[in-house]
């Protein structure tokens, strides 16, 4: 007799996770106050913009997070982590996107679920790098955003002993900041994933344009770069991607809940101290009711969440479906609040200098980042009552599954 998983009554968002998050938000307000953040990212975007320079980002701050242990969050502490619970990795999470913090954090935390996932030496090996501070990103996503098999960015042919890849990986979260990728391949009828150093042969990073000045994005193009036995993670890397998918969502959406909850304090601050015909603008319905109708949407984001972080913790079979359920939510939420809390600012809102613009930024760029809430509710209707055509072309979406 088999005994039922169920997820426990507080999303297993104990008092250990409540004192994460609390400390989080300490750290990253007193060190990343917004004109810190603004200063940091948003004084001179010209050289970003124009030129295809790195992002900014605080690489004394990014210290000081890996003396605390957050980049082994994910990882065993047999391996030198703390093995943290996702939905206490989601609450700090949360304070990264309230902060907007530029760090190559979330990818490396989204790395160490593959490789916890894929399990073996290797993942175990690089998991330990990972908690002593290494970091790490994805390589995983064609030009479409799909990581399945039969969209695999990269071919690989083994060759004296080694697997030589060939192709390119978009989307690459934080390339530049990361010492490795975990990259995904198709080697003959098989498919496999690979740690490969960021600094290889053959392997060159290309700057993407985005707007989103709190991180970098790259594609990867991968010209007969090497990699030994001793770097191969996996050879069944559909299993391995498909049972980190959910706990990646989860962390995409940590990230949405928190910028978006941010966008909504700040506006409804606002609201309270702009005067307008001798009130402040927030004695208004026409501000009061969309300020409402955002909290409930982003505490309905957040709720889907730590749902969905809870029930991978269980390890509950169909956490999928939570997790795009809370995908789609919180996409949806950071569309709403983001739009509103320009709106409602008025003219200060689209100023530059106010850094509105950042959290707004951040928010679209998570928005489709492994597909937007359209995409996540396609995804849900074919989980729950199955492709509504076999057309091939009814229903495509060219973002990420």
């Amino acid at each position: 007799m088999t005994t039922a998983k169920t997820v426990s009554k507080d999303f297993g968002f104990g008092e250990d996770e409540a004192m994460l998050r609390d400390m989080a938000r300490r750290m990253l307000s007193e060190r990343l106050p917004m004109d810190r953040l603004r200063k940091l990212v948003a004084e001179a975007p010209e050289p970003v913009y124009d030129k295809g320079e790195r992002a900014p980002w605080d690489t004394q701050l990014w210290s000081e997070i890996v003396a605390l242990g957050w980049t082994g969050l994910a990882v065993s502490e047999a391996e030198g982590g703390s093995d943290i619970s996702l939905a206490g990795i989601a609450g700090i999470v949360e304070e990264v996107g309230r902060h907007a913090l530029p760090s190559p954090l979330i990818p490396t935390l989204m790395a160490s679920l593959v490789l916890r996932a894929a399990s073996g030496e290797v993942a175990g090996q690089l998991l330990a790098r990972i908690a002593g501070g290494a970091t790490a990103s994805l390589a995983i996503t064609n030009d479409r955003g799909s990581w399945e098999p039969e969209h695999a960015p990269l071919i690989a042919r083994e060759e004296a002993g080694a697997l030589v890849l060939h192709g390119d990986a978009r989307f690459v979260q934080d390339a530049f900041k990361a010492d490795f990728l975990i990259a995904s391949a198709r080697l003959g009828e098989t498919f496999v994933l690979c740690a490969v150093e960021t600094d290889a042969d053959g392997l060159r990073l290309e700057a993407d344009h985005i707007h989103d000045l709190t991180r970098d994005q790259a594609s990867a193009h991968f010209q007969g770069v090497r990699v030994s036995d001793a770097a191969v993670v996996s050879r069944d890397a559909a299993s391995v991607l498909r049972a980190a998918w959910p706990g990646l969502l989860v962390l995409v959406s940590a990230d949405l809940c928190g910028a978006s909850e941010r966008l909504l304090q700040t506006t409804v601050e606002y609201a309270k101290e702009r005067v307008q015909f001798d009130r402040p603008i927030g004695f208004f319905q026409a501000v009061k009711h969309p300020l409402v109708d955002a909290m409930v949407e982003i505490d309905r984001a957040r709720s889907l969440l730590y749902y969905a972080a809870a029930e991978i913790d269980a390890g509950i079979d169909k956490a999928e479906i939570a997790a795009r359920m809370a995908k789609s939510a919180a996409s949806d939420a950071a569309a709403f609040i983001s739009d509103r809390a320009i709106q409602l600012h008025g003219g200060i809102g689209f100023t530059w200098e106010y850094g509105l613009h950042i959290h707004f930024k951040r928010n679209l760029h998570n928005q489709a980042l492994f597909g937007d809430g359209v995409h996540q509710r396609k995804k849900l209707a074919d989980l729950l009552i199955g492709p509504v055509s076999t057309s091939p072309n009814l229903g495509r979406d060219p973002a990420a599954t």
